[in-house]
């Protein structure tokens, strides 16, 4: 008897050890069971909204965005006591650009401005291949239709006389004027304007200015040293 209960007492504690890696295994199936019906739920829940009632947004002010498209009314958001007037903070500048150009632009009968840019240097090195087709670009777009591809004042508005300009513009490779102007002088009228030319402010950024400069310079020639004036004439006339 005794030796019958001690082979029952170790089949049992076999069975039990057998047992529970496959009570382990049931329990993981069961809850892996469970998991995947959960998250079979949430899709076929999800997919069967009905799409005209959203759901709860968690961060509405990034799902729901107050898109400005170009030239709309925004005297709805002025009604909402929102301020927007499209244009960047006053001392803020985007990553990446250069400093904005320092000097104001003059008031009507002033020049004050104008004469003090001349000391303003051209921040950008010399333009290297890519940058300076870059900036040829730039030029043809948006100065070559007055001041002509090649720099000689012949633009399309112009055409020989033959366009709607009855007087040609500077020629931006030849004319002393321009040639002897400053980098500084020639941002301030592309960015301004200058006479009957417009400010190119709005179309070109800072850089893009600059670079259309360094090709503008690119293709003039030295400057031609200023004659001296005429010495005065001695005065021989001796008093008696």
């Amino acid at each position: 008897m005794t030796k019958t209960r001690k082979c029952l007492n170790r089949n049992n504690k076999k069975s039990k050890k057998n047992s529970q890696p496959v009570n382990q295994y049931y329990f993981t199936m069961k809850k892996t069971a469970i998991l995947s019906v959960a998250i079979a739920s949430v899709i076929l829940f999800s997919c069967g909204r009905d799409k005209t009632k959203p759901n709860s947004v968690y961060m509405p002010d990034m799902m729901y965005s107050r898109a400005i498209e170009t030239y709309s009314n925004t005297d709805t958001l002025k009604a909402q006591g929102i301020f927007y007037n499209a244009t960047p903070v006053k001392g803020t500048i985007k990553r990446g650009e250069l400093f904005p150009f320092s000097i104001e632009m003059d008031k009507v009968g002033d020049s004050t401005n104008y004469i003090a840019s001349r000391q303003v240097q051209n921040p950008l090195p010399a333009l290297d291949a890519v940058q300076t087709k870059e900036a040829e670009r730039l030029y043809l777009v948006n100065c070559g239709i007055c001041h002509g591809t090649k720099l000689d004042g012949n633009g399309p508005l112009y055409n020989d006389g033959k366009g709607p300009y009855s007087a040609a513009p500077r020629a931006l490779a030849t004319d002393p004027i321009v040639v002897n102007m400053p980098d500084g002088q020639m941002f301030y009228s592309i960015s301004y304007g200058k006479n009957l030319m417009g400010g190119y402010a709005s179309q070109l950024n800072t850089t893009q200015r600059w670079m259309v400069i360094h090709y503008i310079r690119s293709k003039q020639k030295p400057a031609a040293p200023v004659a001296a004036a005429p010495a005065a004439a001695a005065d021989t006339t001796v008093k008696k």
